[in-house]
């Protein structure tokens, strides 16, 4: 509608938008079997997968990136990854009908995560959402990845929206750190990819949900209760 303020929802990518695990974890799985090692369950690596690669790595090799050779093998696991990214990743249940409930209220969306652009982008192509995102801003697309808000404030160039009406939904701490600093509202996602002992209520985001169910009545109360361009003053 001419003159209305637009406004849009922004995702992260691992274990808020999509279920990355299985090709994470399998691409690491693979390189330990390549090492005569056993396969790692699941459940011990996904808790590590919003950490990216060197999630991975830490988990499921025992690696830093401190440690000699850790480039190398950085760059081995990425490739891996690429070559299988599309196997298993599927977005989580609901979440096709999520993206177009935010479609119908007028809202436009997008992701900001901090994987790779070049990963990112045809990950994003590949799952082939209706509607497509507006914006898909890599861990390297800003220069620089999250807890920094660069890359929320260039989705929000992107997509022609100030950030004060947005939205952005993670599941870490960098993820509500990132929103918080760009003056975003923010929502907790507790089904997604949190380490053991990581309190998801510490990390002061303006919502909490358990499942992708519980998104769009978060996201409704989030618009209602600040529909004038005033979800809160970004962090100096």
């Amino acid at each position: 509608m001419s003159g209305e303020i637009r406004r849009a929802v922004l995702f992260d990518l691992d274990g808020t938008l999509l279920d990355t695990a299985p090709d994470l974890a399998g691409a690491v799985n693979d390189m330990r079997v390549d090492r005569g090692l056993a396969r790692l369950p699941l459940a011990d690596l996904a808790p590590m997968c919003s950490f990216g690669g060197r999630g991975m790595l830490g988990k499921g090799l025992g690696l830093a990136p401190e440690d000699d050779g850790y480039g190398e093998t950085f760059d081995a696991f990425v490739e891996r990854y690429r070559q299988r990214m599309t196997r298993d990743t599927r977005p989580f249940t609901g979440m096709r009908d999520l993206i177009r409930d935010i479609d119908a209220a007028g809202y436009a969306w997008g992701v900001v995560t901090n994987k790779m652009e070049a990963l990112a982008v045809p990950l994003m192509d590949a799952m082939a959402f209706d509607p497509v995102p507006g914006c898909v801003v890599g861990g390297d697309s800003a220069g620089v990845a999250k807890p920094d808000p660069a890359p929320l404030f260039l989705a929000c160039d992107q997509l022609g929206v100030s950030t004060t009406d947005c939205i952005y939904i993670g599941d870490s701490d960098r993820d509500i750190d990132a929103g918080r600093a760009a003056g975003m509202a923010t929502i907790g996602t507790a089904y997604g990819y949190i380490p053991p002992g990581d309190d998801i209520h510490g990390w002061q985001a303006d919502r909490v949900v358990e499942d992708v169910a519980g998104l769009l009545a978060a996201i409704t109360a989030l618009m209602a209760q600040h529909p004038h361009n005033s979800f809160k003053t970004p962090i100096s």
